[in-house]
C-alpha cells in the first residue's frame, strides 16, 4: 500500500515536540503542535492547511508566530484547533502586534477551541486587522474535522490543564490493479481520477467515458482495490491516569503509527505523576493495548540527555510484551 500520509517529527526528542504530515495525494500538509518550526521551509509552512495544538505551553505553541509571519500574504485559509481557552490565546498572540498596513492582505485564520461538548470558533482576518469575529459553535462528539477523505478526532486529557490528543485517519485507499487494466485493454488516463472521485463521493451510479466508450461501475469494479486507509495519532503531555489511558487507547486504536511522549522512566514514575507526564513504560503499554502498528516515542525529559536509549528501550519492551 502506497501511503497517503508522510509524517516526520519536527525536532529531536529533547526539543519541542511536533509532527508535520504531508497529505501526498492532495498536495497539502497538516501539523500537530507548534514548537520551534525552524526545521520547516517556507514552502512547507505554506502547504499547511490545518494545525492542531495539544495545549499552549510555550514548547508546543511558540512556533505560531513563525507560521503567521510566513502565511501573512497567502490567499488560502489557515485552520487551527486547540483546547478550551485557545481562541483567547490566538487573540492574545495577534493583539501583540500592530496591523495598520494589512488592509489588503488576504490571510484568513479560523481558530477553534474544543471543550467538553462544544467546538467554539472565531475568525481573524488580516484585512480587518485581525480583530476577533466570533463564529458560533458546533457540538463536539469526538470528531473535530471531516475534510475530503480525512477525519481528525480529539480526546480531552488531563495535564493539570485540558490537553488534546489527536488521531488522523483517511477513509480508505483506492488502488488501480494495472494488470486487470491491461487485461481489459483500458488505458491509463484522467478517467481513473474521475472514477476514484466518484467512489469516494458515492456517486458511481452513472457511466464513465474511456476512449469514447461508456462503462458502468460494475463493469469497472474489478480493476479497483479498496482497502483500509492510514491512521496516525499524536499524544503528548498527559498524566498516566486510568481515565487518560482509557481515552487515549480508544482514540488511537489501530493506528499505523502512534507518536507519543515518553517523558520519564518508570523508576521516576512519582516525578511523572507530579509533572502530569507519561512514563516510557506507560507509553508502550498504551501502544500495545491499542494494537498500533508502530510506536514512535518523542518528548523526553532533559534528565535523560545522556541516555535517551533507556526511554526508547523501556517503551519498546512494554510495547512488545
Amino acid at each position: 500500500m502506497k501511503p497517503s500520509f508522510h509524517a516526520r517529527v519536527l525536532n529531536g526528542p529533547f526539543d519541542d515536540p511536533g509532527i508535520y504530515v504531508r497529505v501526498l495525494r492532495e498536495g497539502r500538509a497538516m501539523m500537530f503542535d507548534l514548537g520551534f518550526t525552524t526545521a520547516l521551509s517556507a514552502r512547507d509552512v505554506l502547504k499547511t492547511t490545518h494545525i492542531f495544538i495539544s495545549h499552549t505551553h510555550v514548547d508546543h505553541f511558540i512556533g505560531f508566530d513563525n507560521v503567521l509571519r510566513v502565511c501573512l500574504k497567502r490567499e488560502t485559509p489557515l485552520f487551527i484547533y486547540g483546547p478550551e481557552g485557545f481562541i483567547d490565546c490566538i487573540a492574545g498572540k495577534l493583539n501583540s502586534y500592530t496591523w495598520n498596513l494589512t488592509s489588503d492582505y488576504p490571510l484568513y485564520i479560523e481558530a477553534a477551541e474544543v471543550s467538553n461538548d462544544r467546538v467554539k470558533k472565531a475568525i481573524f482576518r488580516a484585512d480587518n486587522f485581525f480583530k476577533r469575529e466570533d463564529a458560533g459553535s458546533d457540538q463536539f462528539n469526538g470528531t473535530i474535522l471531516t475534510d475530503k477523505s480525512i477525519t481528525v478526532k480529539a480526546a480531552i486529557l488531563d495535564h493539570q490543564i485540558p490537553c488534546l490528543a489527536f488521531s488522523m485517519e483517511e477513509d480508505y485507499h483506492i488502488n488501480i490493479d494495472k494488470a486487470k487494466l491491461i487485461k481489459l485493454n483500458l488505458p491509463v488516463g484522467l478517467w481513473l481520477t474521475d472514477l476514484k472521485k466518484a467512489i469516494r463521493e458515492n456517486t458511481v451510479t452513472g457511466t464513465f467515458k474511456v476512449d469514447g466508450k461508456s462503462y458502468s461501475f460494475p463493469e469497472l469494479r474489478g480493476i479497483v482495490d479498496i482497502i483500509k486507509g492510514q491512521k496516525l495519532s499524536y499524544v503528548v503531555d498527559v498524566l498516566g491516569s486510568g481515565e487518560n489511558v482509557n481515552k487515549i487507547v480508544n482514540l488511537v486504536k489501530g493506528s499505523d503509527t502512534l507518536y507519543i511522549e515518553s517523558y520519564f522512566l518508570h523508576d521516576d514514575r512519582d516525578r511523572a505523576k507530579d509533572r502530569y507526564h507519561l512514563t516510557a513504560r506507560e507509553a508502550g503499554r498504551i501502544a500495545r493495548e491499542a494494537e498500533v502498528g508502530r510506536l514512535k516515542v518523542l518528548h523526553f525529559s532533559p534528565k535523560y540527555m545522556n541516555s535517551p536509549e533507556l526511554l526508547i528501550q523501556e517503551a519498546e519492551e512494554a510495547f512488545r510484551l
